[in-house]
């Protein structure tokens, strides 16, 4: 048995290859969850199934979770086959030198809440990994630019490990002109790759933040003695930033 997120997509790679199967079947988004019982059932019985997803690796941004979560929630055992995935494929030639990456997937539909996602990221050291559809790439990418700020490296890899592979490095500043600057530069499924936020000096986000609610509910001193406590920082620094912030907002 092959069950496949699109069953004419993987007859045809069936075909390419000489593989023949007993039978094709469907699982995708809006039926993994009832067909994942189907299968267990078949491998209970004897029968072998792979599951392939289309042009990419079950699981990731693709269905297939539901259905290994069910197979291992009932003691049978899951083989992964390795295969292209263009999350990986497109951060090993982006060049971008963050010795970590954060795989997002597809950020929401809407600007206001793909905003909101991003701000949550804009402060994460590591090369950040989204994929785009080409219906929104241009706004995509207009609120990278807003969140993020025109400094940035970004890498457009569109189209991985397909024929019009296409792969194009430049400041965030600039990549809106790129991709205005010939239709076809919209064109595909894109991996968007970010580069990650570079260390700031003095205090991380993470202290100053801490400090800044505690001052909202305490007097300074205590303030400064209980964020100490709580983030290891240096008190001296601590109550440094306190008085500058208290001065702010005066």
């Amino acid at each position: 048995m092959v069950a496949a997120e699109d069953t004419r997509n993987t007859a045809h790679l069936l075909t390419h290859h000489g593989i023949s199967a007993s039978r094709l079947m469907a699982v995708h988004q809006h039926n993994e969850r009832g067909a994942a019982e189907k299968i267990v059932a078949l491998i209970r019985a004897g029968q072998s199934v792979a599951f392939v997803s289309d042009a990419g690796t079950p699981a990731v941004s693709d269905p297939g979770a539901l259905l290994v979560q069910a197979v291992l929630a009932s003691g049978l055992r899951v083989i992964p086959v390795p295969g292209a995935n263009a999350a990986m494929a497109a951060l090993s030639a982006a060049g971008l030198a963050e010795p970590h990456f954060f795989f997002y997937g597809f950020l929401p539909n809407k600007s206001a809440a793909r905003r909101s996602a991003l701000e949550g990221l804009r402060d994460a050291a590591a090369t950040l990994v989204f994929y785009e559809a080409p219906h929104r790439i241009v706004e995509c990418v207009a609120d990278l630019q807003t969140v993020f700020g025109a400094e940035r490296e970004i890498v457009l890899a569109r189209e991985i490990t397909k024929l019009f592979e296409n792969i194009h490095r430049c400041a965030l500043g600039v990549a809106l002109d790129w991709l205005n600057s010939d239709p076809n530069n919209q064109r595909g499924e894109f991996v968007v790759l970010v580069s990650g936020a570079q260390p700031q000096p003095g205090l991380p986000t993470e202290t100053r933040d801490t400090l800044s609610l505690l001052l909202e509910a305490l007097p300074l001193k205590q303030a400064v003695q209980l964020a100490a406590q709580i983030t290891g920082a240096n008190r001296s620094e601590l109550y440094q930033l306190a008085l500058q912030m208290k001065n702010s907002t005066e």
